[in-house]
């Protein structure tokens, strides 16, 4: 246990709301086993510039429910090439780094695989709010950006039903629905349209519209997943072939803000705790995951090759409750 004296800390990629209370739980923990803390400020860009301040229990004091990152964070193209990987194997040596304990999301753990393989171990932490890592079932984040996006169509769809109007609403998650379906049954949303589902405009939009108002409901809402496309291309369409006028809102960013739920405070407290445990038993280059509730250490390469499906029986159960007679 003895053998790791000095760590790094770092929050790369997005942000993700829960990333300041794994930043908080990874550096107490390794207090309490007698290891130093490093915090290497955006991301593996500050490894390379040597970006970074001692933390200690105070400079982690009153974070666990702030949104964004104390240690901020950025994309790196530098860290991807061998030059710029050499300069940060340089600054881990210069600060007598042990290892690193990386938080963030796939490409966060890639630069974390491309590390280790110079010999400086690394654990990885899930968070993002897109929930599509593979070697995980949950990823901290998506609760409260779920959270932020149901509170936000709450409010749209009281103005839009005083209006009878139909309205498309663009969640975010890259190339994944995760977040779009969890939003869109919690809304009982009229439609979702997620990249996993072949789009067929007539079936998933026009006829669902169309169903909708026969059973006498006069405001539609629609979630599309970005990774679809254009919530206003599609609402184009929907105005040339059903004759109405929808309004898109995209909610961007606003997403990724925000004190972070309970579930994600929670989930990311064990998971900074888990990867320092993981680090001080020898067990680096791994990354903490979650199967079935309960916390796995996933070896860097194999986790890389994960893959993680869309639950399509959420989708069923979203066709189920739109398919009654009375909408929401």
């Amino acid at each position: 246990m003895n053998q790791v004296k000095r760590i790094g800390i770092l929050t790369s990629g997005g942000d993700a709301p829960g990333m300041n209370a794994a930043v908080r739980a990874t550096v107490r923990t390794a207090l309490s086993l007698g290891i130093q803390c490093v915090g290497i400020r955006r991301g593996w860009n500050g490894l390379i510039h040597s970006d970074f301040v001692r933390m200690d229990s105070d400079s982690v004091s009153h974070i666990l429910d702030r949104g964004g990152t104390v240690l901020y964070t950025a994309r790196s193209e530098e860290f991807m090439t061998p030059e710029g990987r050499q300069q940060a194997l340089a600054t881990c040596k210069l600060l007598g780094l042990d290892g690193i304990v990386a938080i963030g999301g796939d490409g966060t753990f890639r630069g974390a695989l491309e590390l280790s393989r110079l010999g400086i171990p690394v654990v990885g932490i899930p968070a993002t709010i897109d929930n599509d890592i593979g070697c995980t079932n949950y990823t901290i984040g998506f609760d409260t950006a779920c959270n932020t996006a149901v509170e936000c169509i709450d409010k749209l769809r009281d103005t839009m039903q005083s209006h009878e109007r139909c309205s498309l609403v663009e969640v975010m998650g890259r190339r994944a629905g995760f977040l779009a379906l969890y939003v869109g049954i919690a809304v009982g949303a009229t439609a979702v349209l997620v990249p996993e589902r072949e789009f067929d405009f007539q079936r998933d939009v026009v006829e669902r519209i169309q169903e909708s108002r026969l059973a006498g409901n006069t405001h539609f809402m629609i979630v599309v997943a970005e990774g679809v496309g254009s919530a206003f291309e599609i609402g184009k369409k929907i105005h040339e072939v059903v004759g109405i006028d929808p309004r898109v809102t995209v909610l961007g960013h606003i997403q990724r803000g925000g004190s972070p739920t309970a579930r994600d405070r929670e989930t990311a407290s064990r998971m900074g705790y888990a990867a320092v445990q993981a680090m001080a038993g020898g067990h680096g280059s791994c990354i903490i995951g979650t199967t079935e509730g309960r916390l796995t250490e996933i070896p860097i390469e194999e986790a890389l090759t994960m893959t993680k499906r869309l639950q399509m029986d959420r989708y069923t159960v979203m066709e189920t409750m739109h398919n009654q007679p009375s909408a929401l």
